[in-house]
């Protein structure tokens, strides 16, 4: 599993590197869910923590950007993106935004 540099966390989420170690784990976690970058044309992908799991996500990790409690979190989370591309680059191609950035 992947964690972008400057990973957007979500202000509810008390011990990022804990989520993350359990995330590696594949360590069940209620309330978390992460925004990865989409492998097809779309942008982004919000997937709870349970989803990645399966056996799909173990062969193919997801490159995560943002860690969230709670759905409602992630949306803020991607939110804040849209407005930082938009603000930065005049458009919304989150992709290119958050890959140049990195």
């Amino acid at each position: 599993m992947k964690f972008y540099r400057n990973l957007y966390v979500g202000s509810t989420v008390t011990d990022v590197n804990r989520v993350k170690r359990k995330l590696k784990m594949n360590a069940g976690q209620i309330s978390i869910f992460v925004i990865a970058l989409c492998k097809s044309r779309d942008q982004l992908e919000i997937y709870h923590c349970a989803l990645l799991q399966q056996r799909y996500y173990k062969k193919n990790p997801p490159y995560i950007i943002g860690i969230a409690n709670g759905y409602e979190e992630a949306l803020e989370i991607v939110k804040q993106i849209v407005e930082e591309t938009y603000r930065q680059n005049g458009d919304c191609d989150l992709k290119k935004y958050l890959l140049d950035k990195k």
